[in-house]
């Protein structure tokens, strides 16, 4: 049925309306499928079922080989709801493929086809059957030669007479492929007459051919001869995914041929296959992609052995890995669907639009199975259908493409009527109206047309931000949406408010039991809200009426002070104050100590009793927040008026528990011994328990030295630098005293075991070396890397070593007071408190050579009141003496110690200096072994006219200077700073 345009505008307009009336085009409930109809059945009618959902409900056609079935004018064709009757069906007209076609007022689907196929099983003919002649010990195969029939067969043969059957074992096997009797050997007791039944499958009718009669030859016994395979499978045999395969294999042959078989790749069989029929059938339930292949089937005897060879190949039917979906689609957009299956072959793919071929154009195109439509219409809205088929089948996947035409709507998303935020934040208005296609908004605030700038921005999704809102922000925002079909417009009402802040907080108390105390919490909040103050007590919500007698809140609207009554131990343990509004939420926490008298002592016990003494122990109770400062230990007799305070004799453990340090395998543990006063007796000792870090049970020692101060544990099983829990109590004639604290110890580290990589030598000079290296990789079993050595030598050898230490992950050292000229070798290695590891390779760097021993000569100086110019004498170095590369100026004022510097590269310098004071000058040549010999200083005095001149033999020579220079400029020529 064809709509209109305007008709599908309407549809569309109604299919958008909210729960009234609900459109859906026809989706298969139930489709026809595969049927076999048995010749000569009592039952005279065949029923082809289809069922489909939708509103409209739909109505129903269906189509015979991709023909029309006209119902009123076929009147062996009767339709029921959907379902197809065919009534006294015919082999001759009725076989072929059958389809259901469901519509309604949105279209047409197209159900999978389904097959008609008749059974049936005629008679074999009368006609008698020749006498099969053959010697004993001969294979022989007897012939069925089923009669014509459809369907299935399955075959067995008669011996002489029925019900006598032939029992098949590894000389007779009957073949359920060509209905034929292999016997492998003749014996005797073959000879009589055979006579084939075949059965259908589908109708259970049986037939039965004439007999066949089997006689011995007279002429001899037919002599031994290797098998020859009769029953063999097709070179190449296509199997379907998930079905049961069967190959037959039988041969002839004196002696009876033995049947095995195998994969020709080697693989072993998988454990579903089974042999059956004394190894004449193999047989492969559920076929996958895996048990496809090259099969053999060897047929041995003692005369040879024969192999037969076939192919199974793996196909599929198509199946669904993406079905395509209803979907609802605006005018103008564009349409993407994708339906993907599997299956092998790979599967092609065709469309259908209300169950004919979909026409392709320009806008409508098919790429790999996925459809794509571009600018829709209303009339493309439609069912759609993909088919994916290989040569084995095909599937269909149907949805429905709605079209939908619409003006802006709010009413199933209407704007929210009011906004509350706070100054400062970011809000986003949502403007989200049903349209097709998608509406454009702009926006209003009150009568004024909202404009983007920095703090505004309109949303490509219809929406309005606005960032670090103000109270200036507060108004009525409306969205206007618009499309082709109409516009319409919703409001919001923005509300801005001030942030909560808390102004007086609780704070961390520290109380005793039996106390009142009030943790503060006011705020400061917009009048505009409401605010709500709750109290939560260690993560769980206070019930005020349910702790009332302790818990109280008081204050004013503004404040939520919470009051504790005669606190208890109990009460101990965080308290948060949360501050809610509509906008925000606001919290602060305190941490409130309750402490109060100690927990009686528990599991007391009397150790030891004398005549004079007992002997006490217990275990500590609670402190209730408070150290335990002593005991009172009261006793009573017979005879006394009550508790008596009894004199106490404690026993006190050892202070200072520490350790580490120590070898491989050792634990070292050290402690403060205890003094003599504290003894109580003779026989004083130690009692050391330790345990690896996690483990339950400890290890005990004794140490039986009132003064030893250590103790060493070794054990081969002690790892490197482990944690150790350790404890040391006393002992005395008496008994046990008291452990001290646990604490955790290190056993000894490891040393080093790598040693420092790229390890380079530089000269510096003639008398220092530096040395560098990478640090070496670390592990916990090494502890702490305390530094690292730097051993170096001269070419007098090893033996003549020195070294330095470089402390910590420093990776540089310095070698000073070398002699000049000479090749130093040096290694660096790692060291901890366990020892040092191995060194570095050996790296060596030569010395400079020393510095001239000559000093500048002759240096001359003329001054005026705002330079001085400086000349000496090239020093010339010796041979066994560094090259000079330069000079450097040492100068400084008389009244000061601080030497300035300056370098140049020649023999002449020049001062720009204001000469109102006295200047001290040397010069010394610079090499790359160091400075030279310095020059004798010369004075350059303060001057008292305008040019003076002098060199190191005027040095005495004072001269006066009357201008005054404030900035002082040093200026060199050919000079480097």
């Amino acid at each position: 049925m064809m709509l209109s345009w305007k008709q599908l505008i309407l549809l569309s307009f109604i299919g958008c309306l909210g729960g009234e009336l609900l459109l859906q085009g026809p989706v298969f409930i139930r489709e026809p499928s595969n049927s076999i109809f048995p010749v000569g059945s009592e039952d005279k009618k065949m029923t082809f079922h289809c069922e489909a959902r939708g509103n409209p409900s739909p109505h129903y056609r269906w189509q015979l080989n991709g023909s029309d079935i006209n119902l009123s004018m076929e009147y062996r064709y009767k339709l029921n709801g959907g379902n197809l009757v065919v009534v006294n069906p015919s082999r001759n007209r009725d076989t072929g493929n059958y389809q259901c076609f469901a519509t309604n007022s949105l279209g047409t689907i197209v159900s999978r086809e389904a097959k008609l196929q008749f059974a049936y099983l005629e008679n074999f003919k009368t006609k008698m059957r020749s006498t099969v002649s053959v010697r004993e010990g001969q294979g022989v195969v007897l012939l069925c030669g089923p009669p014509p029939h459809s369907g299935e067969l399955s075959y067995a043969w008669i011996f002489n007479e029925y019900p006598s059957f032939v029992e098949e074992d590894s000389r007779r096997f009957v073949s359920q492929e060509t209905g034929h009797l292999y016997i492998a050997k003749v014996e005797p007791s073959d000879v009589g007459n055979y006579t084939c039944v075949v059965t259908s499958m589908v109708t259970n009718a049986r037939v039965l051919g004439s007999p066949t009669p089997l006689v011995l030859r007279s002429d001899g016994v037919m002599g031994e001869y290797e098998p020859k395979i009769e029953v063999q499978f097709p070179e190449t045999l296509p199997a379907a995914k998930g079905s049961t395969v069967k190959l037959e294999c039988f041969a002839l042959g004196n002696p009876v041929p033995q049947i095995n078989w195998r994969r020709s790749d080697g693989l072993p069989f998988s454990g579903k296959i089974k042999l059956r029929k004394f190894n004449g059938v193999l047989e492969i339930p559920n076929f996958q992609q895996e048990d496809a292949g090259s099969y053999e089937c060897i047929a041995e005897n003692s005369r040879g052995r024969n192999v037969a060879k076939g192919r199974l190949t793996y196909y599929a039917k198509p199946h669904w890995v993406q079905l395509i979906k209803d979907v609802e689609i605006a005018v103008e957009d564009s349409l993407y669907w994708e339906c993907r299956a599997s299956g092998k072959p790979k599967p092609s793919y065709r469309w259908l639009k209300n169950g004919e071929a979909l026409v392709l154009e320009e806008r409508i195109q098919i790429e790999n199975g996925a459809l794509t439509i571009s600018n829709l219409n209303v009339t493309d809205s439609g069912m759609f259908q993909c088919i994916a088929e290989n040569k084995h089948g095909l599937v269909y996947s149907s949805a429905e493409l709605k079209v939908v035409a619409s003006a802006p709507d709010f009413s199933k998303t209407p704007m929210k009527k009011l906004i509350q935020v706070q100054v400062g934040s970011t809000i986003s208005l949502e403007c989200k109206p049903r349209a097709s296609p998608r509406a454009l908004s702009s926006w209003k605030k009150g009568d004024v047309i909202m404009q983007e700038d920095e703090r505004i921005s309109l949303l490509k999704d219809g929406g309005l931000r606005i960032a670090n809102v103000t109270k200036a922000d507060v108004g009525t925002y409306t969205c206007i949406a618009e499309n082709q079909f109409g516009k319409a417009n919703g409001s919001t009402l923005l509300v801005v408010t001030e942030p909560t802040r808390i102004t007086l907080a609780p704070s961390n108390m520290d109380v005793s039991v039996g106390e009142s105390v009030i943790l503060p919490c006011q705020v400061k909040h917009d009048p505009l809200l409401d605010i709500m103050f709750t109290w939560y007590f260690n993560g769980a919500l206070t019930d005020f009426k349910k702790d009332g007698s302790h818990f109280e809140r008081v204050g004013g609207s503004s404040s939520g002070d919470l009051m504790i009554r005669n606190i208890q131990l109990k009460h101990s343990g965080k308290y948060v104050c949360m501050v809610q509004t509509g906008v925000d939420s606001v919290s602060s926490a305190a941490d409130l100590i309750v402490r109060g008298s100690p927990g009686p002592p528990a599991h007391v016990k009397v150790d030891e009793i004398t005549d004079t003494t007992a002997q006490l122990s217990w275990k500590e109770g609670t402190d209730s927040h408070s150290p335990v400062i002593s005991y009172s230990v009261q006793a009573r007799t017979p005879f006394s008026v009550g508790w008596q305070t009894a004199t106490t004799v404690p026993e006190v453990p050892p202070s200072e528990v520490s350790g580490g340090g120590g070898s491989r395998s050792e634990l070292v543990i050290t402690w403060d011994p205890v003094p003599e006063e504290l003894q109580n007796g003779e026989g004083f000792g130690y009692v050391l328990a330790l345990r690896p870090l996690g483990v339950t049970s400890w290890i005990q020692t004794v140490v039986t030295s009132p003064d030893t101060p250590r103790y060493v544990f070794r054990n081969e099983s002690i790892m490197p630098f482990s944690p150790y829990e350790v404890k040391v109590g006393v002992y005395n004639n008496k008994g046990e005293g008291p452990f001290s604290p646990v604490t955790t110890v290190f056993s000894a580290e490891e040393e080093p075991t790598v040693a420092p990589s790229q390890v380079f030598a530089n000269s510096l000079s003639s008398s220092e070396i530096e040395v560098s290296w990478n640090s070496i990789p670390w592990k916990l079993s090494n502890g702490h890397l305390l530094g690292y050595e730097v051993r170096y030598w001269n070419n007098g050898g090893e033996e003549e070593s020195s070294k330095v230490k470089v402390a910590g992950n420093e990776t540089l050292a310095r070698l000073c007071g070398l002699k000049s000229n000479l090749a130093y070798y040096t290694a660096v290695r790692a060291y901890n408190s366990a020892g040092a590891g191995p060194f570095s390779a050996t790296v060596n760097a030569t010395t400079k050579k020393t510095p001239p021993s000559q000093p500048p000569g002759n240096v001359v100086w003329n001054a005026t009141d705002t330079k001085v110019l400086l000349n000496w004498e090239q020093v010339k170095a010796m041979e066994n003496e560094s090259e000079v590369t330069g000079y450097k100026v040492f100068y400084r004022t008389s009244r000061q110690n601080n030497v300035q510097v300056l370098n140049t590269n020649g023999t002449s310098a020049e001062l720009l200096l204001p000469i109102n004071e006295d200047y001290i000058i040397e010069v010394k040549a610079t090499t790359d072994g160091g400075d030279g010999t310095s020059s004798e200083q010369i004075r350059i005095p303060r001057m008292t006219n305008m040019d003076a001149r002098g060199s190191t033999s005027a040095i005495s020579n004072v001269h006066s200077v009357s201008s005054y220079i404030p900035i002082v400029l040093f200026c060199i020529a050919n000079a480097l700073w």
